[in-house]
């Protein structure tokens, strides 16, 4: 049997991730094989181990780009506004439309969490907190009342815009856009520094 070329190779790894994506989001990491991957993508289940070691590897290459697109999403629309209320307006909107929206990548990153793939936890433990780096600095950037909990802050606000995966409905009431607003506006009633 002839090897194929390296770059043959290298050509399908988009395809790969992006089976690997669906496929994790579908199924669940757990009951997702390499089989299954490999069979999606048209190749021989020890052809992903050209790419991969492991299949928590190949997760945590799933990962890393899904947390890419969405800290992209938020990087992007951060840097139009200068006031902090607004930026945070605007950092929760993409997110929310960026985990909202129909994406396998996004959808894995909210679905898995890192102790469901002990192998992998501290590598996407990492990820996430590289990720919500970004809302720790707009946190900080707030001017919020003396005392106030900025990392308890930071964490409900994660964890509120996160679980509206559960819930929302895109046929409902609220867009993603109207949703951030309003968690925005609840977190700033009572927290904004009386001026």
């Amino acid at each position: 049997m002839t090897v194929p070329p390296r770059s043959h190779i290298d050509s399908r790894l988009p395809r790969v991730l992006d089976e690997a994506a669906r496929l994790f989001r579908s199924k669940g990491f757990e009951a997702t094989s390499v089989r299954d991957i490999a069979r999606a993508v048209g190749m021989l289940p020890g052809s992903l181990y050209c790419h991969f070691a492991t299949k928590e590897e190949l997760l945590a290459a799933v990962y890393l780009k899904g947390v890419e697109q969405i800290s992209n999403a938020v990087q992007i629309v951060i840097q139009r506004h200068d006031d902090p209320w607004d930026r945070l307006e605007a950092a929760c909107i993409a997110h929310l439309e960026s985990i909202l929206h129909d994406d396998d990548y996004a959808q894995v990153v909210i679905r898995v969490r890192p102790a469901d793939v002990p192998v992998a936890n501290q590598n996407l433990i990492d990820l996430r907190n590289r990720y919500e780096a970004l809302f720790v600095a707009l946190i900080k950037a707030l001017p919020l009342q003396r005392g106030t909990d900025r990392q308890a802050l930071r964490l409900m606000l994660m964890g509120a815009l996160n679980w509206s995966q559960t819930w929302y409905r895109a046929d409902g009431k609220f867009k993603a856009r109207a949703i951030a607003h309003k968690f925005v506006a609840l977190l700033r009633q009572g927290q904004e520094v009386k001026t």
